[in-house]
């Protein structure tokens, strides 16, 4: 079973879009960036706040193999300003519950971010292209810690998950808690191009065929790979480590799967290139116990439960508050 292992916070992504701070923003073409995309309770949400969390989205989904199309994009635009209206009814329900940040955390945050950069220097410019100052990205720690904390309050304080429900879930979703047949294999790749002509092919074919009757001769795979394999992956002698059937190409799967462990494959063709495969080592697939993944499970149902419940929260507050939207549809 998959189980987050994010905090409980960044798992509601879904109902309370976190700013995202080193995204790089781009202010809308029709639109200043002090234009207003929505009032919550007399309080704005600007041009500059939505486009900057549109574009931090578009990147994650982009990063993630889920490129924005054109179709999807007014959709997009709806979910972003839903997202930070959300988080706007959240922060001022904290301020509300009299939550107050100490400055103490916000340090503590603020340097945990400049880490993520190799110097002083890197972090002021990436502030500078983002043309967000060092006050302003305070004051959107300070929300989103505020946040947090009603969410801690709340919610994941108060919210249990009893080991007779996490073993219900446990034996009625058997499938969750599978692990699948890993191998462990080491390979020797010499690339084609895509665009190869038969004559470039022949020669790949000519390397790899050179190289198989090498190990016939009884040299040793590690080393040829070594000085061989095309793959970065030759640095580590070939070694490509546990991998299940699904996380390799087709015929690389198939091939790999198909040695006994100790044995060498013959040469294997995949859109990558010409392979050979040595088998390292084969776990076959197996259940996991329900000792061995309690903690986790019940850390997942617990996450569930809060995700739901401050769905609905949200939703409340949003049915008793003044909410005027004035994004652009275009």
């Amino acid at each position: 079973m998959k189980i987050k292992r994010a905090g409980l916070f960044l798992a509601l992504v879904t109902f309370v879009s976190t700013a995202c701070a080193f995204l790089p923003s781009s202010a809308s073409e029709k639109q200043s960036p002090d234009a207003k995309v929505a009032v919550v309770n007399g309080l704005a949400i600007t041009q500059h706040d939505f486009d900057r969390e549109m574009n931090g989205t578009k990147r994650r989904l982009a990063s993630m193999g889920k490129p924005v199309k054109d179709e999807q994009l007014q959709i997009l635009k709806v979910q972003v300003l839903e997202n930070l209206i959300n988080l706007e009814l959240l922060y001022q329900q904290s301020q509300n519950n009299g939550i107050k940040i100490e400055e103490v955390a916000i340090n503590e945050q603020l340097n945990t971010i400049k880490k993520r950069f190799p110097n002083e220097k890197d972090f002021k410019k990436a502030m500078l292209n983002m043309n967000i100052s060092e006050s302003d990205l305070r004051t959107q720690i300070r929300r989103e810690l505020a946040v947090r904390q009603l969410i801690d309050k709340q919610f994941v304080e108060k919210v249990i998950v009893s080991d007779k429900e996490a073993k219900s879930y446990y034996d009625s979703h058997p499938d969750d808690f599978k692990r699948p047949e890993m191998v462990k294999a080491s390979h020797i790749l010499i690339k084609i191009d895509p665009n190869a002509d038969d004559s470039h092919k022949a020669e790949a074919r000519k390397k790899i065929e050179d190289i198989q009757n090498r190990l016939k001769k009884g040299e040793d795979f590690a080393s040829l790979a070594k000085e061989f394999s095309q793959c970065p992956s030759s640095a580590n002698g070939g070694d490509l480590g546990y991998f299940a059937r699904g996380q390799m190409v087709k015929p690389f799967a198939d091939s790999a799967f198909a040695l006994a462990p100790g044995e060498v494959s013959s040469i294997v063709e995949t859109k990558f290139g010409y392979h050979l495969i040595k088998s390292i080592d084969k776990k076959p697939g197996t259940s996991i116990a329900y000792e061995d993944i309690k903690e986790k499970l019940q850390e997942y149902l617990k996450q569930q439960k809060v995700m739901k419940q401050v769905g609905e929260y949200t939703e409340d507050l949003k049915r008793k508050a003044k909410v005027e939207r004035f994004i652009n549809k275009d």
